[in-house]
């Protein structure tokens, strides 16, 4: 038991060699007693251990011909106190305790013998493991996991912005990060009636203010009631606070001309985001060839690839057409259903629209065409419909899948199970840091309706101030309301400049030779078609990068703006593409565009 560092109970039991080395200090540093008790409180000794310490302090103390206290001077006894605890722990710093237990042999102290070394050594061998969690041992299926839009383009241009700070020179003064779409982030404003509520919600002492309407302290007390002890603070049921539950599906109805909507089938989330994946963990199942199959759109939003691939299911694409504005086509659709059905069982089908990052508004043909072939194939139906405040075409509007659905008779309304989305992260809103969002679900089976509730009550519930934020995107200001003309205002401004930016920069990419950009019906972004010859890429294969990676990695290091390849989304082979967002201030905007086709051109000279 001696021989070794154990760990009791209350205390550490000490190796003798370390007890001797911890004598040496006792005699040359204070007295006995006085590292005995600071052993005891540091709980470093155990007490039966006392005796046996203080029976070697006074042998030592009488070996090295040593009178007690003060051999050392006093201020050394802090430094003599850190040495203790880390001869006990196994991790001394062999320099300092040596010049406090070792001085040098004309004083006549004995030096650490042979037995203490080796049990020192032992002690740190064993403090210095292997660690349990590696990337050998870790869950592979979070290591397949990959998310474009914060992947190693990113990380350089946060590389850059540091070196910038430190007055490294660049060609540029500034990274523009166009690769996510931020709104606030770019200098969009908020909604004022927006953070009014949410801001009287958050601190009611602010209801009794005169600064604040009556319409926001109306939907502020409204939504305080339904919350615990009045306040935003407490936890919400797990499906989201009901009253706000019911202004969703109040706004579902309006949205959709009188489909009903049924409160308990909205669930609130933490974004668009976390409706999609707790959906996505209930339906993905089975093993080998009956392993769910989730059919996605390519390009696609990178957080259906991550969500599959984190589930361990089978990714199943399916190719949106460039050459026609990226419609989606049922053949398209069929082809990769009947290619995978011999080695996964595919069952669900995921719609985004407007599209990310391609930017398309699906017409009404198009989603009965979908709606049919999910009814047919029997599949259940994810419509992403988070941009649908935002068109920006005259010729496009928008359909949810919802109230296609309904219209298209009880066969079809009874029977297809569809999941629909919607976000305050985007729209005319651009709350991202709220993480507020919901998802209604139809047509689910009653007791799978148990298993979901069950699977998001582990998570608790979503941030309720994000719950409020989503209440006042579907209960806004209405007519007649003190707040119904600033709102309005303030949302028109927004969506207005959102669709002079999309045709700005349809536009100017288009006069750039080697790029094509398809028009920006909706979302935020473009995803323009650029050429790439045939030298960059085996200079991008040298450097082991996809050509559009080494593309955009070079654009960032010689202009500063950000922008995400289009293999983060996936694209056909052979082509290749880049995301771009069109939040930036529209003279800013402008500056990015020209500072693209200026590169763009230099990089085809370059590699030409």
């Amino acid at each position: 038991m001696w021989g070794r560092l154990q760990r009791t109970e209350h205390a550490l039991v000490i190796s003798v060699p370390v007890l001797r080395n911890l004598s040496y200090l006792s005699v040359q540093v204070f007295d006995i007693s006085h590292l005995c008790n600071s052993l005891l409180f540091w709980k470093l000794l155990p007490a039966r251990s006392m005796h046996r310490f203080a029976v070697l302090a006074k042998q030592t103390a009488a070996s090295t011909g040593c009178k007690g206290p003060g051999c050392y001077r006093n201020e050394k006894r802090d430094m003599a106190l850190q040495c203790i605890a880390s001869l006990v722990e196994g991790k001394q710093h062999q320099q300092r305790a040596r010049r406090l237990t070792c001085p040098p042999a004309k004083k006549g102290l004995v030096r650490w013998n042979s037995a203490a070394k080796a049990s020192a050594v032992k002690i740190n061998e064993k403090t210095s493991r292997e660690k349990i969690l590696t990337l050998e041992s870790m869950n592979p299926q979070v290591k397949a996991v990959e998310y474009a839009v914060r992947g190693p383009i990113v990380l350089k241009a946060g590389e850059i912005e540091k070196e910038l700070r430190k007055g490294i020179k660049k060609p540029f003064t500034e990274v523009i990060k166009a690769n996510i779409g931020d709104a606030h982030a770019m200098g969009q404003q908020p909604i004022t009636f927006l953070r009014q509520v949410v801001a009287l919600c958050t601190y009611p002492n602010l209801l009794d203010s005169p600064s604040f309407p009556e319409d926001s302290k109306k939907r502020a007390r409204r939504i305080l009631q339904g919350c615990g002890g009045n306040s935003l603070g407490s936890y919400s049921a797990s499906q989201g606070v009901n009253c706000i539950r019911e202004d969703v599906a109040a706004y579902i109805e309006r949205r959709d001309e009188g489909v009903p909507a049924d409160p308990d089938n909205i669930y609130l989330t933490t974004g668009a985001s976390d409706g999609i994946a707790t959906i996505l963990k209930i339906l993905v199942s089975g093993g080998g060839k009956s392993r769910t199959g989730v059919m996605i759109p390519i390009p696609q939003y990178p957080l259906y690839s991550a969500a599959i691939s984190e589930l361990d299911a089978i990714q199943v694409n399916y190719y949106l057409d460039e050459e026609n504005c990226w419609a989606l086509d049922v053949n398209e659709l069929r082809r990769s259903l009947n290619e995978v059905k011999a080695y996964c069982n595919p069952k669900v089908l995921c719609i985004i629209n407007p599209g990310n990052p391609t930017g398309q508004v699906q017409s009404r043909k198009c989603i009965e065409d979908v709606i049919h072939f999910a009814w047919e194939e029997q599949l259940f139906l994810l419509a992403d419909e988070v941009y649908q405040d935002n068109i920006y075409s005259e010729e496009c509007q928008f359909h949810s899948f919802k109230k296609v659905l309904y219209e298209m008779g009880p066969e079809y309304y009874n029977n297809v199970e569809l999941a629909s989305f919607h976000s305050t992260s985007k729209g005319y809103m651009g709350e991202c840091g709220y993480r507020g969002g919901y998802m209604e679900v139809i047509n689910l089976h009653p007791e799978i309706k148990g298993q979901l509730v069950k699977l998001l009550s582990v998570r608790l519930c979503p941030p309720v101030s994000g719950q409020v934020a989503m209440d006042i995107v579907v209960n806004p200001p209405v007519p007649g309301e003190e707040s119904y003309a600033q709102f309005m205002k303030e949302k028109e401004s927004v969506l207005n400049n959102l669709a002079e930016k999309a045709k700005l920069t349809e536009d100017m990419f288009n006069k750039v030779p080697g790029i094509h950009c398809n028009p920006l019906q909706g979302a935020m972004y473009a995803f323009p078609r650029i050429f790439i010859p045939s030298k960059a890429i085996e200079a991008a294969k040298a450097h082991k990068m996809a050509p559009d990676l080494f593309y955009c990695m070079k654009l960032l290091e010689e202009t500063g703006i950000c922008v995400v390849p289009g293999s983060g989304f996936g694209q056909r082979e052979g082509s290749h593409h880049f995301r771009m967002t069109i939040l930036p201030p529209i003279e800013k905007l402008k500056i990015v565009l020209e500072k693209v086709k200026d590169f763009h051109i230099q990089f085809l000279e370059e590699y030409a």
